[in-house]
């Protein structure tokens, strides 16, 4: 009886082993490692400067870059889109492709529209929007054509995916225009995957994820309601939030990317990480906390497939103890980045 029992111990045992082996291997899951690239000069991305600054971020652990042109419209109710003299040329954003993919890095072009007259009256590009509809099929001409573009640079360059818009909120309720004359026209000239990114106060609004690969959220949640808040604090200003997508993905079913997230380096920036640190002292310290508690409470979650934090620039030397803006570069929280991204997945 000893002996039977010590078989079936030993036999039940092993199988346990070969079961959470196949668990571990069946729930390990490829996060996107990203950063967002970004710059608002013509060609900055084509400089040595960009390149050297690349080659560091490769060195943190970064797989993924996001690299972010922006065009612009005149205001929220204005249908052209253009490029500016801040516009990165066709020639940087490409060179910034192939130096990215030199390094083993692999790439989200993610093209963003912005408004040169606006921001000051308090709007921006989540308010681009239209009473007539004529304007709309205008702005949704213009708006194809500018992102056909760079699909088809994408495509060219073997980009590994493609951003089709990021935050224009108020253009989703026209569901049928993003079907019919965004996403349907991108997959016609770019074969990769897809990804929309919303804000985070309009992600469960947008009603076209089942024709994309993957849910983009720029996760600039609200998280303490207090300025420099302990870690534990931002964690549990996290709880909510995470159940809310949790819940909400069950209905979904796609991969979740948090196609930018970040926090400037203020005191303020858990209580309101879309403000820029434009005014105050540097707390990279508070920057640091922020970066730690994602790390601790939403990296290991089941429906995270990536992040990209906002953002690295293209001049090496940025960041730093006194910088009060988004990059982690040469401060602490560029430690923790690299804490978690040169070790495993989950």
């Amino acid at each position: 009886m000893i002996k039977s029992t010590l078989i079936i111990t030993v036999f039940f045992g092993s199988l346990g082993l070969f079961s959470l082996a196949s668990y571990a291997q069946e729930n390990a899951r490829p996060l996107q490692k990203g950063m967002s690239y970004a710059t608002w000069d013509k060609d900055k991305f084509a400089s040595s400067y960009s390149d050297q600054s690349l080659e560091r971020l490769a060195e943190t652990g970064t797989e993924y870059i996001a690299i972010c042109p922006t065009y612009y419209q005149q205001k929220r109710n204005t249908t052209r889109i253009f490029p500016t003299e801040q516009s990165p040329s066709d020639a940087s954003v490409m060179h910034a492709i192939k130096k990215a993919h030199e390094l083993g890095i692999k790439v989200m072009l993610k093209p963003h529209v912005d408004l040169i007259k606006g921001t000051t009256q308090g709007y921006w590009r989540a308010d681009i929007g239209f009473a007539d509809d004529e304007d709309w099929i205008t702005w949704f001409s213009e708006y194809q054509e500018f992102i056909l573009h760079f699909a088809g640079m994408a495509e060219e360059l073997d980009v590994e995916l493609f951003c089709v818009g990021t935050e224009l909120s108020f253009t989703t309720q026209k569901e049928e225009f993003w079907r019919e004359r965004v996403i349907s026209k991108v997959r016609q000239v770019y074969s990769g995957k897809l990804v929309y990114a919303a804000n985070w106060d309009n992600y469960q609004a947008v009603r076209f994820w089942d024709e994309l690969d993957y849910v983009g959220i720029d996760a600039y949640f609200p998280l303490t309601y207090r300025p420099n808040p302990s870690v534990p604090e931002i964690i549990r200003g996290w709880e909510k939030w995470k159940q809310e997508i949790r819940i909400w993905h069950a209905s979904i079913n796609k991969p979740i990317i948090f196609t930018e997230i970040g926090y400037a380096s203020t005191s303020h920036a858990p209580m309101y990480p879309w403000e820029s640190g434009k005014q105050g002292n540097a707390a990279p310290e508070v920057q640091q906390k922020c970066y730690q508690a994602f790390f601790d409470t939403v990296w290991g979650c089941s429906w995270l497939a990536g992040v990209y934090w906002w953002r690295w620039d293209t001049n090496i030397n940025a960041g730093g103890k006194n910088n009060r803006q988004f990059t982690p570069q040469n401060k602490p929280a560029q430690e923790i980045l690299e804490k978690y991204y040169k070790t495993r997945n989950a």
